[in-house]
């Protein structure tokens, strides 16, 4: 069987509990997930980590937050009391790369041929490339538009991100 005889909702329910199991492992940080969107809704975002998935299956696996819970995760993470915009960059790298490296792990030695690329930590919106940009836009990233957006946030709301799959 190859990963693209693989359901997306097997994927997505793969990248839910990644991003739990990432959570909890790393940071004893219970996350609950919110309502699955079936489509892509343009994202704005302070930071938002991006890994491309290849082999049998392409895509990427992104996570869009703001700023105050990117800076809670690189504390959390990288064991600081305070996070510059290059722990907060190091750290939102590492977590797309652990929740995507998840993934990769369950597929690959399942089906094989799963490969990631290094992650890419940007900040602004990410559109559906079938979307027209707004004037006043200075900068976008377009993406195209299979996928789903999962929100994920923690008890207390200090976390509030979002896991986005496009494949």
């Amino acid at each position: 069987m190859s990963l693209a005889a693989i359901s997306f909702e097997e994927i997505m329910f793969t990248i839910m509990s990644a991003t739990q199991d990432t959570f909890k492992s790393y940071m004893n940080i219970d996350l609950l997930a919110g309502k699955v969107e079936k489509r892509v809704d343009p994202v704005d975002s302070d930071v938002t980590g991006i890994v491309g998935v290849a082999g049998d299956r392409v895509g990427y696996i992104i996570i869009a937050t703001d700023k105050k819970s990117a800076q809670f995760v690189a504390k959390e993470l990288l064991m600081v009391d305070e996070a510059d915009d290059e722990c907060i960059r190091d750290a939102v790298g590492e977590l797309t790369n652990n929740i995507a490296g998840v993934f990769k792990t369950k597929y690959h030695e399942q089906y094989g041929s799963v490969a990631l690329g290094l992650p890419l930590v940007i900040s602004g919106q990410l559109r559906a490339i079938s979307e027209p940009p707004d004037e006043n836009e200075s900068s976008s990233i377009n993406v195209q538009c299979k996928g789903v957006t999962i929100p994920f946030r923690n008890a207390d709301g200090s976390i509030a991100l979002k896991v986005m799959v496009y494949m």
